[in-house]
């Protein structure tokens, strides 16, 4: 594996990657707050929707572990993304809460991933880069495998 990231004229040890993915994180987030805050979310509430709607009658527990966050954090967005209309929350095995969209809730998920497609799409063509890039598929493996401890059915 390479062990330097070419930028520029200059040479990045590999060690900055994860100050460089935050950077991208903030700037996304920057650009995207807006549209975000008129559906009354933010970063973490759009990651959480996004999950539920991959994965229908996934568990609080398991949204957390699947977007590595605090559980305390994810339950309260949940509730206040149930609070919104766009999830309900039903009874599961022992304590566990199963999460599935709302119709108004896949609306909103159909938004995010538009507002999310048309920002990396517009940061490709401006970089002439694109999905395909080795760099995306790396990135994805290294997520996976933080989140692929158990498989969610």
């Amino acid at each position: 594996m390479c062990q330097h990231v070419k930028l520029g004229a200059h040479m990045k040890n590999i060690g900055y990657l994860a100050q460089d993915i935050s950077i991208l994180h903030r700037q996304y987030y920057k650009d995207t707050r807006e549209q975000f805050n008129q559906l009354e979310l933010n970063p973490t509430a759009a990651c959480i929707l996004l999950t539920i709607g991959d994965y229908p009658n996934i568990t609080q527990n398991h949204v957390a572990r699947q977007l590595v966050v605090d559980k305390g954090l994810a339950t309260r967005e949940i509730n206040k993304m149930e609070k919104l209309d766009y999830l309900t929350k039903q009874n599961g095995v022992g304590k566990t809460k199963v999460l599935q969209l709302t119709q108004l809730g896949s609306q909103v998920v159909e938004k995010i991933q538009k507002i999310r497609t048309d920002w990396w799409e517009n940061k490709f063509s401006e970089t002439g880069l694109n999905s395909d890039s080795p760099l995306v598929s790396a990135i994805e493996t290294v997520v996976e495998s933080f989140t692929a401890e158990e498989e969610i059915d």
